[in-house]
């Protein structure tokens, strides 16, 4: 049977984001322990995304987005702005800070913005490797279009196709777009599986899906999705992890004490500065 989880909704003054994974039902999916989806929403001139600094260890951060633009700066000196269909990859490791901004370009006017950000947790083997980052334009992607269904393997492999990013353990993360009446089996080649519905009328195997739902699907079943008007959706899973994770603000580690050592290094400002980005957040207090 198919699990539905309900995101918890976070409103960040007129912009909301929806928690799918950590959740009751779903404390992981595959490698991903965070399942976030932004928008969609429409900026008024002089407003955008503006995440000041912060660090994150033992995961990787996966931003992709249909609509907008986001400025990513980090510790290592990257400076990189993500756009529709772009993949962004922040490999944490054993510690990086970044910020997330909308650029001043587009604050000039209206703006939209409509994404997903995901936290793949590392293996217990690299949760202390190098910090790096990674941006893959759109059309590096590999994507299928077929009878109405567009497909965009954003990391990891599926439909017979991979990604060009580099992966730390059996990863699926697929983008799909329907038209009206278009439908496309879900691929069955991964342990775990989840499929994220944006927006859109859609329904699985015949039973409607409510849209901005998680719907954790059979194992090794071949679902079909069908669009009974256009539907954005990402399907996502992979191997499961190896070993339980804990989770405490942005850090993610198979140990408590590393956290608390990460905790540390925050507020005596070991993880280093973001070049052209003075702000932070401070450490919450609980």
């Amino acid at each position: 049977m198919t699990t539905i989880v309900v995101p918890r909704v976070h409103d960040l003054g007129g912009f909301q984001v929806r928690r799918a994974v950590p959740s009751l039902q779903a404390r992981s999916v595959g490698p991903f322990v965070f399942v976030d989806h932004m928008g969609p929403t429409v900026f008024e001139p002089g407003r955008g995304i503006d995440v000041r600094p912060h660090p994150h260890i033992g995961l990787a951060t996966v931003t992709f987005l249909w609509s907008g633009t986001i400025t990513h700066r980090d510790t290592l000196g990257s400076l990189q702005d993500i756009s529709p269909g772009d993949v962004n990859w922040m490999t944490a490791g054993r510690g990086i800070a970044h910020s997330e901004r909308t650029p001043l370009a587009l604050r000039h006017g209206e703006h939209p913005l409509h994404g997903m950000q995901t936290w793949v947790a590392l293996p217990k083997s690299h949760e202390e490797i190098a910090p790096a980052f990674f941006h893959h334009s759109a059309e590096t992607l590999p994507h299928q279009r077929r009878d109405g269904a567009w497909l965009r393997v954003v990391a990891g492999r599926a439909y017979g196709e991979e990604s060009p990013v580099q992966v730390f353990n059996d990863t699926l993360y697929v983008a799909i777009d329907l038209d009206v009446d278009a439908e496309t089996e879900l691929d069955a080649g991964h342990a775990e599986r989840a499929l994220y519905v944006l927006e859109g009328d859609a329904q699985l195997d015949g039973v409607d899906i409510p849209e901005r739902h998680l719907v954790v699907l059979d194992p090794g079943v071949r679902h079909r999705l069908r669009a009974r008007a256009p539907v954005k959706a990402m399907l996502l899973g992979g191997e499961p992890l190896d070993g339980p994770r804990h989770l405490w603000w942005n850090f993610v580690s198979s140990s408590r004490e590393r956290i608390e050592q990460a905790k540390q290094d925050w507020v005596e400002g070991r993880f280093g500065t973001v070049p052209g980005d003075d702000e932070f957040i401070p450490l919450p207090e609980r």
